[in-house]
């Protein structure tokens, strides 16, 4: 009996530390392993992440993936899939805590309570929240919707700060910017909360774009990062490394022009202080 004892003793420290191999894997050995390189990011977020009229997966953020996704290819010395699957607020921290993706690359402001669960990279957008009313709305900003039905996407920083900044709001909480929107139109809600420039990329994808107006002052600042798994310091490294890349390089600039520039999907221009703060992210060699 003492050696059968002894026996599953040894098995039981055998298999826990198997169990602790596993869950030890980095990013980067993860994706050796499997040969796919895969980033959570969204369908209806344009111009950061959407499906296009050729039913393609386009976007800002995809883009700027795919220059990690060079860098990571280059750093294991091997071709590497790429490859995208859908995140939400409510979803994307789960998706990548649990291994199903290895990166979020969409509209995730990087908070001190999210990175509790997650580490974040450089920040590569800044923008802040405001409202999406119809044109002639009385509401022209967070002073006015006391009492008014406000949507706002579960999970989201927006509700958040309506919860504690408007207590008397009335809240309407959808789970992704699509049936928020639909319930603006059909009239379920009378405003719309999210950042700036995902209103403003809502409005422009709008069957009449003059029907909407965009208003108020920035209430929050939302600083966009890519998220990933926490202390994973080779992987950060390379996705860091990437964006600072891109930005010492001019290719950020170039992507930015594309997809918020004059002739982009959704024109939102770069100010001189947000140039200059992602200039100053980029550390010397």
């Amino acid at each position: 009996m003492q050696k059968m004892g002894w026996a599953a003793v040894i098995v039981a420290v055998v298999v826990g530390l198997a169990v602790t191999g596993a869950a030890a894997e980095t990013t980067l050995e993860k994706i050796n392993r499997t040969g796919v390189f895969t980033v959570g990011t969204r369908t209806a977020s344009p111009p950061f992440g959407y499906i296009n009229k050729q039913n393609e997966w386009v976007g800002f953020s995809i883009d700027l993936a795919r220059l990690v996704h060079k860098n990571v290819e280059k750093r294991l010395k091997k071709s590497i899939k790429f490859e995208v699957k859908e995140s939400t607020p409510a979803t994307r921290i789960p998706m990548l805590t649990s291994g199903a993706v290895d990166l979020i690359a969409e509209t995730m402001t990087d908070t001190r309570a999210r990175r509790e669960s997650v580490d974040f990279s450089l920040t590569f957008f800044v923008t802040g929240a405001q409202f999406l009313v119809k044109a002639g709305s009385p509401i022209r900003g967070i002073q006015d919707i006391a009492g008014k039905r406000v949507g706002a996407q579960q999970g989201s920083t927006n509700e958040r700060i309506i919860r504690e900044r408007a207590p008397q709001a009335k809240l309407v909480v959808f789970p992704d910017q699509p049936a928020a929107f639909t319930a603006l139109v059909q009239g379920r809600v009378d405003t719309y909360t999210n950042d700036g420039i995902q209103l403003a990329g809502l409005k422009a994808k709008a069957p009449n774009p003059k029907e909407w107006t965009i208003v108020g002052d920035f209430y929050s600042y939302e600083p966009y990062g890519m998220a990933m798994r926490k202390n994973d310091s080779n992987f950060r490294a390379v996705v860091n490394n990437s964006l600072m890349e891109a930005i010492e390089g001019g290719e950020y600039f170039r992507l930015y022009d594309k997809w918020f520039g004059p002739k982009g999907e959704v024109p939102y221009p770069l100010s001189d202080r947000v140039k200059s703060f992602l200039t100053m992210q980029v550390v010397p060699k």
